[in-house]
Parts: C-alpha cells; structure tokens; sequence
C-alpha cells in the first residue's frame, strides 16, 4: 500500500501543476495586432501595407519579422491567397496585389482583405481585416494653372462621383506631395471634383521644364489610399552649371580661392619666421655665453 501511494505521488503532481504551467506560459505571450492599409496607386497597380504592432510594456511597439499571409475576400483559405512574407525591421510587410486575384477582385464594387499571423513563441496569432470601396482620382488641368481632380467609386455597377472626401492637390517630390499652394486639403464637391490654383511658379522642373503634379486621397476609412498623377510643363528649366574646375570656397584640390590661400601661406610664412627668428636668438645666447 505505501509502494502503490510512492508511485502515484508523482502522477499527482503532473494532473494538479502541468494545466497551471501551461496557462502561465500562455499567458507570457503578448497580443499581436495586424493593421492593413490599401493603396490604389495611380489607377495601374494595387497594393497593401500590413504592419505588425504589439504593446510591449506599457506602449505599441512596431514588431519585425512576422510571417503574415494575405488574403483577398472574406475567406481565409488558400484558394484566395494573395501573397505572404514576413515583416522588415519597421514591422511593415509590403504585398502587390497580383493579377490572378482578378477574378475574386472583379466579384464586387467593395473588397475585403484578411492578413493572419500564426502563433509563435513571443506573440498570438494575429488577425487583421480591412473593407475597401473601390475608387479612383481622374486628374486634368485648365487654363490659368488649375489643377482639377475628380473622385469617383463604383457604386453597383457604376462609377459614381463621391463628395464630402478630403483630397490633397500638389507636386510630386521624392516621397512626399508638395501642396499647389496654401491650401492643406480640399473636400470635393457634390460633383466629385476639387480645383487647385498652381502657385509654385519657381519649382524647378526636368531638363524641360516638367513636373509631375499629383491628386491624392490618403488614409481614408472607406476608400483607403488613392492617386492620380499627370506631367505639365509648368516648372522652370535651370541650367546646371559645374564649378568642378572653378575656383570656389568647396572645389578640389588646388582650386580653393586665392584670397584663402594666400591667408593660409601668409600664416604659414608667419609661423616659421617666428620660430626661425627664435632659433638664432637661442643661438646669440649660446655665444654670448661661451664668450
């Protein structure tokens, strides 16, 4: 009886404490939250930003290589994936939205996008969703400088213009959309449209004095992040001019200007006159003495 109870001590203690270990493993897991965002980029291509962000103690963090897989309508099964990849160091995964999502994409005037995360060591399984209406700017210009912008979005079967909707009217620069002028944003009208007055009339321009102006709506809840863009020849050309072989404060060597380098010999020369100057007195001293 005593060798029967030494034996089940251990079986005892395996049912009582194992389900208190792993509830306290799970719960050291943080919860992952995956966040999508939709680009129509210039009414050509499509596709998706989904960042990976976590609050780690007591603030969200931006959490780097998380697999993620993406999928496209309200299913999330293999027949409709779009992509997967793992997120970079700024917590960021970057999905093209290919064509052979053509089908399930043409289905209806609203898209559903799903991006799923599976558990790992660290963190939960993580779920993001985000439903799109589908739109996009028409942009043109008018005389006087008037840059016009249309928003429409496919209500049913037809594109229909949207209004109430803050669009952004401006110059394409690197990454960024230079404002046309003081104005922040516009809201379109009741026919869908916005118009901008072009006051950058100094903005420099390519090699003939074109720009690329640009219509964007950004972060919007229903339509997500839209833009249209068009080349005018409203910049000015500047001729570049090399100051390789010109005497300047910046040029190479040898070509520095004159007035700094005869300061900088003049220095030179007055140094080592001083020392050379020194040099004999020590000298005279040496003979005085010796005399």
């Amino acid at each position: 009886m005593k060798m029967f109870k030494f034996w089940l001590l251990p079986m005892v203690w395996i049912i009582v404490f194992t389900p208190a270990i792993l509830v306290g493993q799970t719960a050291d897991k943080n919860t992952l939250s995956l966040n999508i965002k939709y680009f129509n980029d210039y009414n050509i291509t499509h596709h998706l930003l989904i960042s990976a962000k976590s609050k780690i103690e007591g603030k969200f963090q931006q959490i780097p290589n998380i697999p993620v897989q993406v999928f496209i309508s309200s299913d999330a099964n293999k027949a409709n994936l779009i992509g997967k990849g793992v997120t970079n160091a700024k917590g960021v995964l970057l999905i093209n939205i290919p064509a052979v999502a053509q089908a399930e994409w043409l289905k209806s005037p609203n898209q559903n996008f799903i991006a799923v995360s599976p558990a790992t060591q660290k963190f939960e399984e993580g779920r993001g969703e985000l439903t799109i209406t589908k739109a996009k700017i028409k942009i043109d210009t008018t005389a006087g400088h008037i840059i016009t912008a249309k928003l429409v979005a496919l209500v049913d079967t037809t594109w229909t213009a949207i209004a109430a909707v803050d669009m952004v009217v401006g110059v394409k620069r690197l990454s960024s959309i230079l404002n046309a002028n003081e104005t922040a944003s516009y809201p379109t009208d009741s026919s869908g449209l916005v118009q901008a007055e072009f006051k950058r009339d100094s903005i420099p321009g390519d090699a003939k004095g074109n720009i690329t102006i640009v219509a964007a709506v950004l972060d919007n809840d229903i339509y997500g992040n839209l833009n249209a863009e068009m080349v005018v020849p409203w910049g000015k050309y500047y001729t570049y001019e090399s100051n390789f072989d010109h005497r300047t404060l910046f040029a190479r060597r040898g070509h520095s200007p004159i007035w700094l380098a005869l300061l900088a010999y003049t220095i030179v020369v007055a140094v080592w006159s001083v020392i050379i100057y020194l040099f004999f007195q020590i000298k005279q001293i040496q003979k005085i003495g010796i005399e």
